[in-house]
């Protein structure tokens, strides 16, 4: 419960430090809230782990996403569509040459089972987490390279989410977005989802808290049981749902839905931000952390200077990003906390594909650096 007050606290911080500086307005409360949590857990202040952790990446940010997507208008997909997809295939070429990189040079330091180590963050890095323990799974990695992989995979992902959110803001020639609690109203007058992620629309009533509540935990159970008896993973089945009872006007009409989807993955990602502690970087070892910095980081370079080169905007670019480095939630994420409400659901839409195609790539490139490192 302390971690949850502390993070919940962290959010307030980081909303009102937006509201009121323009040094943290061109940051974003999301970027703020990942630095503070950041700087407080590798203090000590806020415990690196918890159980409050994986609570909020799971059903917390679930239920933000369907709050989120409850307001979400079907047109504003159209146009951003097709250049999502584009730049989300840029990303995973940037992860597969990443991973083949890692491994090869990385190889006599971590051991014989750099290949699956090769497969794996190529899987997690198309397409988000699942796909790591899905594929560590198929190729038997043992027990404490998975786990210190695992390790590494969290504290790379949130410092490449608190990237992202910063690159569209710093780069020259920028063309970022207004943050949501300054941007103006979208063409769709007051509906605009970037206004309703910062404030509602109306008053918000006891009936609209109970009816938003009544589905986000009727989708959750719903999700949850498809899940468990298809093929296809939950957050589809929570996409769906979620997009399908969005288009009945009377639940779209729902007072706060988009508010308090908004604060719940701005918690969630300052979650992200205090699970990043340096000292676990030592604790499972600089060469596997090495391992997934250095596919990040080719990936984050192929993504961004070649998606520039064919003309992809940075806001498509750092979300789609997002899509392949932590999956659909967390290009929801980002979409929300910069207010890019035009590239929300191209941006789940390139994570889902992710999750389909991930432990494909994982398997291709596994073989492949296999196949190098012995030759």
């Amino acid at each position: 419960m302390g971690a949850l007050f502390a993070l919940a606290a962290i959010v307030l911080v980081a909303i009102q430090l937006e509201a009121r500086f323009r040094f943290f307005r061109s940051l974003g409360a999301a970027l703020v809230g990942i630095l503070l949590a950041m700087l407080l857990s590798n203090l000590g202040i806020l415990a690196g782990t918890s159980p409050a952790y994986d609570f909020l990446s799971g059903p917390v940010v679930s239920a933000g996403i369907v709050l989120i997507l409850l307001s979400v208008d079907l047109r504003t997909v159209i146009e951003a569509g097709p250049r999502m997809l584009a730049a989300f295939t840029v990303g995973a070429v940037g992860t597969v040459a990443g991973a083949i990189v890692a491994g090869l040079l990385l190889a006599d330091a971590i051991g014989p089972e750099t290949w699956k180590l090769a497969g794996q963050y190529t899987a997690t890095y198309t397409g988000g987490g699942a796909n790591f323990a899905a594929v560590g799974a198929a190729l038997e990695t043992s027990g404490d390279l998975f786990t210190a992989g695992i390790a590494a995979d969290v504290i790379v992902t949130a410092i490449w989410m608190a990237t992202c959110l910063a690159v569209p803001a710093f780069w020259p020639g920028r063309a970022a977005a207004a943050p949501a609690s300054t941007a103006k109203p979208s063409d769709d007058g007051a509906h605009g989802l970037d206004r309703q992620l910062y404030r509602t629309i109306g008053t918000v009533s006891l009936t609209d808290v109970a009816g938003l509540l009544v589905i986000v935990l009727g989708t959750l159970l719903c999700a949850s049981w498809l899940a468990a008896r298809t093929p296809l993973p939950a957050v589809l089945w929570l996409t769906t749902m979620a997009l399908l009872l969005a288009q009945f006007r009377q639940i779209r009409e729902l007072r706060g839905a988009a508010v308090f989807g908004n604060f719940l993955v701005l918690w969630f990602l300052a979650s992200n931000g205090a699970s990043s502690v340096i000292a676990n970087i030592v604790a499972v070892g600089p060469p596997i952390f090495y391992f997934a910095l250095l596919t990040v980081g080719i990936h984050g370079v192929i993504i961004f200077a070649g998606g520039r080169l064919v003309g992809l905007d940075l806001r498509t670019l750092a979300i789609a990003s997002q899509a392949n480095i932590g999956g659909p939630a967390s290009a929801m994420a980002l979409a929300s906390a910069r207010g890019y409400t035009d590239r929300l659901l191209p941006g789940v839409a390139a994570g889902l594909l992710g999750y389909a195609v991930g432990n494909y790539l994982g398997f291709a490139v596994a073989g492949l650096v296999r196949g190098m490192i012995s030759a």
